[in-house]
């Protein structure tokens, strides 16, 4: 009979998530893991595996535990509600833990080296699919009429994801939270204005008074 577990696994994965948030994949050492989770290598190799697959089980812990904003947003009405709030929330995200600022998804992957390219190219798919999941949302409004017919819903997507992981970077950098406030504000300024103006269309050169 193997030996009884003596530790409580989604407690040391949280640890875990922790330590790669701070360190990225490559800054953090077994050291670190073990002093982090109060489990022996053998243990967490026992446990997890590799250390890349222990990060890929802290990366799905983390979108559990820390990206529920992201799906809560497509739940909401309208698109730009849908934005607003993925924005709003990332800074709030990104700036919550002052002993990890920035997103793990961004941190775990920086200045990876030719032995964490599987991490990189898995961090890579895991922004892309956060990024296709918007698109599919924003397509739906433009399909229901929400989001004009101009509007692209892929670049949109890019854009909206794009000013997210650099809020996460700069977050990493010390950029304080009213200014990465003022960023989401100023990304949502740029929101695609409407087809038509309506009766509210200004007069043309030809036209009289009324």
């Amino acid at each position: 009979m193997g030996r009884h577990r003596e530790f409580d696994v989604e407690k040391v994965l949280d640890a875990a998530v922790a330590v790669f948030w701070r360190k990225g994949y490559e800054g953090a050492s077994y050291s670190d893991l073990v002093k982090a989770t109060g489990v022996e290598r053998p243990a967490l190799y026992s446990a997890f595996g590799n250390k890349e697959a222990l990060f890929r089980k802290a990366l799905a812990r983390y979108s559990e535990l820390y990206l529920d904003y992201i799906p809560e947003a497509f739940g909401l009405s309208t698109a730009r509600e849908v934005v607003t709030h993925i924005l709003r929330k990332a800074v709030d995200h990104n700036t919550r833990f002052e002993d990890r600022m920035g997103c793990l998804g961004i941190n775990g992957a920086v200045a990876s080296s030719d032995d964490a390219e599987p991490i990189r190219k898995a961090l890579a798919e895991f922004r892309a699919a956060g990024r296709e999941r918007l698109r599919e949302r924003l397509e739906k409004a433009q399909a229901e009429g929400d989001l004009p017919k101009s509007a692209a819903p892929d670049a949109l997507a890019a854009f909206i994801m794009t000013v997210t992981q650099g809020i996460a970077v700069q977050a990493k950098g010390g950029m304080s939270r009213e200014l990465l406030e003022a960023v989401a504000e100023q990304a949502l300024a740029a929101w695609p204005a409407d087809d038509v103006l309506g009766s509210k269309a200004l007069p043309t050169a030809s036209s009289g008074p009324p």
